[in-house]
């Protein structure tokens, strides 16, 4: 069991705040893993055992709970009196109107709720409204690269370790596959239909799988490129697969409240605006998109730029596309008050590369930093300011 320890910390320090903590994710990213571990860590702190109440709705044995009445009634009944309760709701969305149970629990001064979810519907419509104000989202993603290297500490080669990491998935199960790909493939189908027809199709009533599909092999085929709504209907359409901008736009929300696709936007840098068209999508794991894709998986550039744009978001960036006159700055990276610039590419070594990925930064004309991060196996290299970072390095750091 690889221990999350970002997210741990991250848990701790909403730890007996009157706050619902909201940890969200895609199916098998690890959540269920993640509150197991939050609560041993409290164990450890001296915490009874029987001052937590742990629910897992995909557990069978609490296929009874199937209503808010029962979900709270169950919860009471346990509470322990003049002492802080700690309840952990595992995939809560499975009891309907679970939020009004919720609600309830949380008004009562003894109870510290930690629920998860495997879709944005969880944080939409009756909840947010009712807990406005009231929660935090923790959003959890599969294992990072540091987190993967930590699994295989006899492993000394980065470049084979990196390799894996985006053939064999960063699904933490897939660790217990030992690289077979046959079985990873199957594991992956099993996340990728579940996700697709749990959260995606029966939930928005999608009749059309196999057109459902088609957009999902297009956004995974395209990530990083820009795309526009309109751009991914005609280009479909004209592939004899046709398709309205509306059907596209409600596939895109889908799959992006399933937390299998990431959207992000365009900012204007001397605007200072966000631009409505032109957006960027990224897939939620690489190993994933090898199990769509096949052969097509093997462009290294991309690639990587999906991976760093995953670990910003890990390290608690919110990541916008820069546009700085005609020219793009692949991510701009906000934390706490600091801005960063990011730019991405396989390699610097082709001097047309190297002149045009700085270009984009030496446009920009404040003094925030700015990075190109590749995979040149290189000591960082200074070009005026502009720091040229090794990918594998900076993925661990």
């Amino acid at each position: 069991m690889i221990a999350r320890n970002r997210d741990i910390d991250h848990l701790l320090s909403f730890k007996d705040t009157n706050i619902i903590k909201v940890v969200t994710g895609i199916r098998r990213c690890g959540k269920s893993t993640l509150l197991e571990q939050f609560r041993e860590r409290l164990l450890q702190d001296g915490v009874p055992e029987q001052n937590t109440i742990a629910i897992n709705f995909e557990d069978a044995a609490f296929s009874f709970i199937d209503t808010w009445q029962k979900l709270h009634d169950y919860v009471t009944a346990r509470l322990q009196k003049d002492c802080k309760n700690y309840v952990f709701l595992d995939e809560v969305q499975s009891v309907p109107q679970f939020q009004r149970a919720v609600d309830s629990l949380f008004l009562k001064p003894s109870c510290d709720i930690y629920i998860t979810g495997s879709n944005a519907y969880l944080l939409s419509g009756e909840l947010a409204t009712l807990l406005s104000g009231r929660y935090v989202e923790i959003h959890l993603l599969p294992l990072s690269f540091a987190e993967y290297v930590g699994a295989f500490p006899d492993e000394r080669s980065l470049t084979r370790l990196y390799r894996n990491y985006l053939e064999f998935s960063s699904f933490p199960y897939t660790l217990q596959l030992h690289s077979d790909s046959r079985l990873v493939n199957e594991y992956l189908s099993g996340i990728y239909n579940t996700v697709l027809l749990k959260d995606i199709v029966a939930r928005r009533g999608i009749a059309d799988i196999p057109q459902l599909e088609s957009i999902i092999r297009f956004m995974a085929d395209n990530i990083g490129n820009l795309c526009s709504v309109k751009k991914i209907a005609d280009t479909m359409t004209s592939d004899g697969r046709k398709i309205s901008t509306h059907t596209v736009e409600s596939y895109l929300d889908a799959l992006c409240s399933s937390f299998i696709l990431y959207r992000t936007t365009r900012f204007d840098i001397k605007g200072r605006q966000y631009l409505k068209s032109g957006e960027k999508y990224y897939l939620c794991d690489m190993g994933l998109r090898r199990f769509l894709l096949g052969a097509k998986f093997i462009d290294r550039g991309f690639v990587l730029e999906n991976v760093v744009y995953l670990e910003l978001l890990r390290r608690g960036y919110k990541v916008y596309i820069g546009k700085v006159g005609t020219y793009e700055i692949d991510f701009i990276a906000e934390r706490q008050g600091m801005t960063e610039y990011y730019q991405v590419c396989e390699s610097m070594h082709d001097e047309e590369t190297r002149n045009r990925e700085l270009r984009a930064l030496q446009e920009v004309k404040d003094h925030n930093p700015k990075y190109v991060i590749t995979l040149d196996d290189e000591s960082v290299t200074d070009y005026n300011g502009i720091k040229q970072l090794y990918a594998l390095d900076w993925l661990l750091g």
